[in-house]
């Protein structure tokens, strides 16, 4: 499991490099083609790593449901987020991983609603979740790869 949390840190370490590097009207750019953008990528990634794995363990998220509203699976990008959102998002990419790790250490996680994925992946622990989430960061990220290339990042 310890490798799991490394490869999400390092994951989280390249995000926040666009969220700190990249101009806001990039980030929130929809170029032709796509859906989404940096930004939504992004938050949405932080808010399916806190349902998959506290959602589902019935704890409480380490976030507001403003994100939650806002980013989970179904949603689409509204608008600019403010500099305070920004700041936020930056800080939530670090410390609701350092929290998962710290929770799954101290061994919170003592139950788990079963999930099947949209990739058909059965989710029936904690550890799945975990395991599963690097699968989608991962996804995220390629699409994230492809926005910049099309916003000429």
């Amino acid at each position: 499991m310890e490798q799991l949390f490394t490869i999400t840190r390092q994951h989280r370490k390249i995000l926040f490099k666009y969220l700190d590097n990249v101009p806001i009207e990039l980030l929130t750019k929809i170029p032709q083609g796509f859906n989404n953008n940096i930004w939504w990528n992004v938050a949405h990634i932080v808010v399916t790593q806190q349902k998959l794995v506290y959602g589902r363990s019935d704890l409480p998220l380490n976030l507001s449901d403003t994100w939650v509203s806002g980013y989970q699976k179904g949603t689409f990008p509204i608008g600019a987020p403010t500099e305070d959102e920004q700041e936020e998002l930056k800080a939530l990419l670090f410390s609701t991983i350092e929290k998962t790790e710290k929770d799954y250490q101290d061994k919170r996680f003592q139950q788990y609603d079963s999930y099947m994925t949209s990739p058909k992946v059965p989710l029936n622990s904690v550890e799945d979740a975990i395991a599963f989430n690097v699968f989608h960061e991962g996804l995220h990220l390629g699409s994230i790869m492809a926005l910049a290339r099309a916003v000429k990042v």
